[in-house]
């Protein structure tokens, strides 16, 4: 034992006598260590500085009519001063809403299945094909909505591009982050648990319900906010399939306008004020997504109880 702990200390730091590998080593540990804090510190003032700009470019409108008018106006008219923002935030936070409640409970499933009811080479084949989908552009996922979902909805109720049409694909487009981040706080559960389980003779469905679930449910909550923030600041899906027409709605059928639709759709042409209450638009998505991402950091290093 001892001789294979000193060939291993002599192949990961060298003859200590001379000392040669071992300064080698920490050299590239050095190097190593200081490329990534430099990124890390370059990613992170990237964030601070879009934050810094999206603050100064809307604080002049903020600062000319206040924050209340942005949800008591009677309408979303920025040529006649009129910002009301209340029909394309309920139109984001609704589209976010019915992706969620669709995608969240099939990608926890698909999860389970793939950590308990499948091989290793099943598995790994469908963990290519949910990374696939997962790095797939997403005019893809719209282009395939606006020439599937769309004209079967409108065989229903038209028209067919509609805040449904615009839910459904969402889940499907957040459905694999869902599933690999659920997938991997599964993975994270102590063997042990398994262990024990065996021993007292407990069913499969059993571990899975009262064991396994509760021990990862900071990650699964961790990997549907995640998702949630994915959703609610995706732009192109909702662009072509939700109709863009700024109203709330009073159905699963009506078509609207989201958020980062309104930005993509009139950035090109604002000016003055108008174009300030994009960038007032493109704040309140900004804060929305980093407040969830503080929430399923917080809530994943929740220990299980």
């Amino acid at each position: 034992m001892i001789d294979v702990i000193s060939s291993y200390e002599a192949f990961c730091y060298g003859d200590v006598r001379n000392g040669k590998r071992k300064s080698s080593n920490n050299r590239v540990d050095t190097l190593f260590l200081a490329l990534i804090c430099a990124c890390a510190i370059i990613a992170s003032l990237v964030i601070v500085l879009i934050t810094v700009f999206l603050f100064k470019e809307s604080f002049p409108l903020i600062h000319k009519i206040g924050v209340a008018r942005f949800f008591t106006d009677d309408g979303w008219w920025p040529t006649s001063e009129q910002y009301n923002l209340v029909p394309m935030i309920a139109a984001s936070l609704l589209l976010t809403v019915i992706s969620s409640l669709i995608a969240t409970p099939v990608a926890i499933a698909f999860a389970v299945f793939m950590a308990f009811y499948v091989g290793p080479r099943i598995r790994r084949c469908l963990r290519v094909l949910i990374d696939v989908s997962a790095s797939l552009p997403t005019i893809i996922y719209a282009f395939w909505g606006l020439i599937n979902v769309v004209p079967l909805i409108n065989d229903f109720v038209g028209p067919g591009t509609s805040l449904l049409a615009g839910g459904l694909v969402l889940s499907l487009m957040i459905f694999p982050t869902i599933t690999i981040l659920t997938y991997s706080a599964i993975s994270a559960v102590p063997g042990h648990y398994f262990y024990v389980a065996a021993a007292l003779g407990v069913q499969k469905s059993a571990l899975i319900r009262h064991v396994v679930l509760p021990s990862a449910r900071g990650g699964i909550v961790a990997a549907t906010i995640l998702g949630v923030a994915r959703a609610i600041g995706e732009t192109m899906v909702v662009l072509v399939l939700c109709g863009n027409i700024v109203q709330v709605p009073h159905s699963a059928f009506d078509p609207v306008r989201a958020l980062t639709a309104n930005i993509a759709l009139e950035m090109p042409y604002a000016m003055g004020d108008h174009r300030a209450a994009l960038y007032v638009s493109g704040l309140i998505v900004l804060l929305v997504v980093t407040g969830l991402v503080l929430i399923s950091e917080l809530y994943a290093k929740r220990k299980p109880t």
